[in-house]
């Protein structure tokens, strides 16, 4: 690690590789290569539609391509992670649902994600006007440093004669047209109808009880943030609702809370009225400060001043008994709480590192949880979606979390299609969770197409619907006659549907898998891993309370590492690999805080600080002819 602050420009000269994939989209039909994009200055953004932080970096990119528009061109890279990801008509509804406009190249065999080196989602690369490799970077948080690249490359090859202004090759799609637009949650009404969360029309919808007929929205539909009346108010990409018991309703003045996803806001709505307000959130996306860079610990209590509170793509949201919100906050990967009353917000739950992490709830992980529902009991279950994991939270007497266990998945990259015993079945990125009449939960398994059912009685898995395209939340109805049937929106028909609860739920097994990259061939004993990050020009590392980087390690299988696994300050790390196991992944959590200053100088008072982080997977086959060393980037300093 340089202590050095430094533009994000590469020292080297490379030509980048070619786009090569299955297909192409926005584009119009039109097949890319690199020679039809010389002239302009190119991002490549690699990414997976799975990925939190790749929908970061989606809206980082927005101002930056409206800027530039007559001499950049982003290209998003899609290299999948699951295998629903790379079907080709899952990957076009994404890019409709998040507003892409940009052309995508469908990489599902992750050609060009390996032509380019590419080891994390996201990973941006940029290149020249004349096609040569300028940068490599990993994660989120770059749009300052990208700025000051285009500048310079724009002086440079402006006097070179090789930047070429005007349009880039980017063309629209046809709009889509009906009421509802990649819904994403759904709310019962006390008065029989719903309240759905019309994400990708960036709106609140009620619908009547026959699913169909629009009694109402909120929001003007466009995308943005604002809040006032229902036809002034705005959402961005909102997700997650909950309703507020009627007496502390009427005690604060609203009834329903909604996570307001791309604002980083919790947005309050009075139904009566349709006034639409906000509760939490400053609009911006909340970083962990340095000390937590340096110690993997926060405090719990983040104040009550809730309007000046960094939030991070809330997804979820439930009321619980305890008089508290609970938040799915998944841009952190925690689980946060919001009192009504107070307008305190606190860390229900983890530690903010990515990963699959049971125990003690301040020490637990979890990985971009998007689903949330309480059982009888006051339990917190959690639809832990990059894990394609089903977790649960115990909650005490005086409503504080207690401990975090998982009844459904084992890691970041492993999933799958399987009933049976809990600790064998499999999910694949799950966002929604419910809770049925006989203590079992009810899964929206959302990218096998399925609703599941964990029986913690038995401690089994079964299905109980399959088909439906990408469904993002269930719940038990019983607003209709007869026995209650399950509520699914499935968000890539546009709908909800009604689905009887069957007497007899299916069995499914098409087995189980494991994220398919390539293998990084190593040699066993001693394995330096070192990570390269400069704090960007403009910056200083924030070394006030000691070394502000960290490196967070760990192995599957555990056995692979020997030596070398836990968390410590610093990017440095000597593994030893064990070499009676043949085959595992190295699971990389690098960090590092800086703050806005001069190299030598002292940071002002009130200085915006950044948290630098990045979270690797990295699959690796023991071999005689292997590597003993690994090197990352946590931003492309060479």
């Amino acid at each position: 690690m340089s202590p050095e602050t430094s533009s994000v420009r590469a020292s080297y000269k490379v030509r980048g590789s070619e786009l090569v994939g299955r297909n192409w989209l926005n584009t119009g039909g039109k097949q890319l290569n690199l020679e039809a994009l010389r002239g302009k200055i190119v991002i490549l953004d690699f990414w997976t539609f799975c990925c939190i932080n790749c929908l970061h970096v989606l809206d980082e990119l927005r101002p930056l391509e409206e800027k530039y528009r007559d001499v950049l061109v982003t290209v998003g890279v899609h290299s999948p992670k699951f295998e629903h990801e790379a079907d080709p008509e899952a990957l076009a509804a994404a890019v409709e649902r998040y507003e892409i406009e940009h052309p995508v190249l469908d990489d599902p065999e992750l050609e060009t994600w390996q032509a380019y080196s590419a080891r994390a989602w996201p990973t941006l690369v940029v290149l020249d006007p004349e096609g040569y490799i300028v940068a490599h970077l990993s994660g989120e948080g770059h749009a300052s440093g990208l700025e000051s690249l285009v500048d310079e490359l724009i002086t440079e090859h402006e006097v070179k004669g090789t930047l070429h202004r005007g349009d880039g090759p980017y063309v629209a799609p046809e709009a889509r047209e009906g009421d509802l637009r990649f819904p994403g949650k759904v709310l019962p009404l006390e008065n029989g109808n719903f309240l759905i969360g019309d994400s990708g029309h960036h709106r609140l919808v009620e619908l009547a009880n026959d699913l169909t007929t629009v009694v109402r929205t909120i929001g003007s539909g466009e995308r943005g943030y604002a809040d006032g009346d229902a036809q002034q108010a705005a959402f961005n990409e909102l997700q997650g609702l909950t309703a507020l018991p009627a007496e502390l309703a009427a005690e604060v003045g609203y009834d329903v809370v909604v996570a307001d996803t791309v604002n980083h806001r919790l947005r309050s709505v009075n139904l009566a009225t349709g006034e639409v307000g906000t509760l939490a959130g400053n609009g911006v996306q909340r970083l962990l400060d340095a000390e937590t860079a340096r110690n993997s610990e926060q405090s719990a209590e983040l104040g009550t001043d809730a309007l000046n509170i960094s939030l991070s793509s809330p997804w979820d949201v439930v009321y619980h008994p305890n008089g508290k919100v609970i938040i799915a906050m998944a841009g952190t990967h925690q689980i946060f709480a919001f009192d009504p009353r107070t307008d305190a917000v606190s860390v229900f739950a983890g530690t903010g590192l990515e990963g699959l992490l049971d125990g003690p709830a301040a020490e637990s992980w979890f990985a971009q949880s998007s689903g949330l529902s309480i059982d009888a009991h006051g339990t917190i279950w959690v639809a832990d979606s990059e894990t394609s994991a089903l977790r649960s939270i115990t909650v005490d007497e005086e409503g504080n979390a207690q401990t975090v266990s998982t009844a459904i998945g084992t890691g970041l990259f492993d999933f799958g299609f399987r009933d049976g015993a809990a600790e064998q079945a499999r999910l694949q990125h799950p966002l929604g969770v419910a809770n049925l009449p006989d203590g079992s939960v009810a899964i929206a398994d959302s990218y096998n197409g399925a609703v599941r059912r964990f029986d913690p009685s038995n401690n089994t898995v079964s299905t109980l619907a399959t088909g439906l395209k990408e469904p993002a939340d269930v719940l038990l109805d019983t607003s209709v006659d007869g026995d209650p049937v399950l509520l699914v929106v499935e968000t890539n028909a546009h709908q909800l549907v009604r689905i009887p609860i069957p007497a007899e739920a299916l069995s499914v097994d098409e087995g189980a898998s494991q994220t398919q990259r390539p293998r990084t061939k190593v040699r066993a004993g001693e394995h330096q891993i070192t990570v390269r990050f400069a704090a960007p020009t403009g910056q200083k590392l924030d070394d006030r309370w000691g070394d502000p980087t960290q490196l967070k390690i760990s192995s599957s299988p555990e056995e692979l590492l020997l030596d070398g696994a836990g968390t410590s300050v610093g990017l440095l790390r000597t593994l030893q690999l064990n070499p009676e196991v043949s085959e595992g992944v190295l699971h990389i959590t690098a960090r590092a805080a800086a703050c806005d200053g001069e190299p030598g100088g002292e940071i002002p008072d009130h200085a915006a600080c950044h948290l630098y982080q990045q979270d690797w997977g990295i699959p690796l086959v023991l071999d005689a002819e292997g590597e003993n060393e690994l090197l990352l980037d946590l931003r492309g300093i060479n």
